[in-house]
């Protein structure tokens, strides 16, 4: 059994939310569990996990045996951007899968994470040491990861009170006729394939999801865009992009393709192999079969949120990955 006094600062919290803080080791669902069973005390009182703390009041809880640890550390060189004693801001590269899932159980950021770093949030559970928010594999950029339960908390909350300022740089196979807009639609699961998400109204698994987008270029049928998602939807800005008729370039999942080659390039932007967008992107020493892009052409580019530990707000900043921007140099 352990004992606290709640502080000022816990005052009206969820007593799974206030154990999760002051009890490292756990995650919320562990500790959530662990108070249903009759584990946590309130001036001798069994409380349940919606109870709602006040300061000064005393605590009694009985720590559950904690979950074994499933993520595996890996020497995976990290490129980080920011690192502070409560978070680490992290560039992920294109192909690095977050956390271990069905065929992916190595090379995860996780496993980096956990080399790396001493000391991680567990507030996700053992398999997501860190993780506060996510990006798909085949995504590049800027991603957050909490060094232990206060700060991890705190930034799921500026997530959920969609507070962060998320931008994302993309390229997609297609001409946006307005150069800004919102799109508003509803995602959910796709109704015939597992993992994919789709527009689907009045359904279920439905959520609304924005997203707001601004041309910066565009090139024949190709169009270099800045990405804005006001919610979090899984695969949010693909699905969107692709429901106006413009997916994002290499989708293999909304856009019908997986590889982009130097002539294909050529074509999508107008040319033929011939004239002048054709000459610079297939010149006579050039192999117009040379893949320049093989995974989505989306990259997290900006986040803008509040420090937890400081209170100030920060924007990090993640620079265009090699592969895009040798896209976007063929286009200009």
């Amino acid at each position: 059994m352990r004992s606290f006094t709640v502080p000022e600062t816990a005052d009206g919290l969820r007593i799974d939310l206030f154990l999760t803080q002051v009890c490292d080791g756990y995650s919320r669902s562990q500790i959530r569990a662990a108070v249903q069973n009759d584990a946590a005390e309130i001036d001798g009182r069994i409380v349940r996990p919606s109870f709602k703390v006040r300061s000064g009041q005393n605590v009694r809880f009985r720590l559950p045996v904690p979950a074994s640890d499933d993520t595996v550390p890996e020497n995976i060189p990290l490129d980080i951007l920011y690192e502070d004693d409560g978070m680490v801001v992290i560039n992920k590269p294109a192909g690095m899968v977050v956390h271990p899932a069905r065929g992916n159980w190595t090379g995860t950021l996780t496993s980096a994470l956990a080399f790396r770093f001493q000391s991680l949030s567990d507030v996700g559970g053992p398999t997501r040491p860190g993780i506060v928010h996510r990006l798909d594999r085949d995504t590049s950029g800027v991603i957050v990861v909490a060094k232990n339960n206060a700060v991890h908390l705190h930034l799921s909350a500026q997530w959920h009170d969609r507070l962060v300022q998320k931008t994302y740089l993309a390229l997609t196979a297609g001409r946006l006729d307005r150069d800004r807009d919102w799109v508003h639609a509803p995602i959910g699961r796709h109704p015939y394939q597992r993992d994919k998400q789709a527009i689907r109204e009045n359904h279920e698994s439905s959520k609304p999801a924005s997203t707001f987008y601004e041309v910066i270029s565009r090139h024949g049928r190709v169009t270099q865009v800045k990405v804005s998602p006001k919610t979090g939807r899984t695969h949010q800005i693909r699905v969107h992009m692709a429901h106006i008729g413009c997916p994002i370039l290499c989708d293999r999942l909304y856009a019908g393709h997986a590889v982009l080659t130097r002539a294909g390039l050529a074509k999508a932007a107008g040319g033929t192999g011939s004239g002048a967008q054709g000459d610079r992107n297939c010149q006579p020493d050039s192999d117009p079969n040379e893949v320049i892009l093989d995974r989505q052409a989306l990259h997290a580019y900006q986040l803008t949120l509040v420090n937890p530990q400081t209170q100030q707000e920060m924007t990090f900043t993640a620079p265009l990955p090699d592969d895009m921007g040798r896209v976007i140099n063929l286009l200009t």
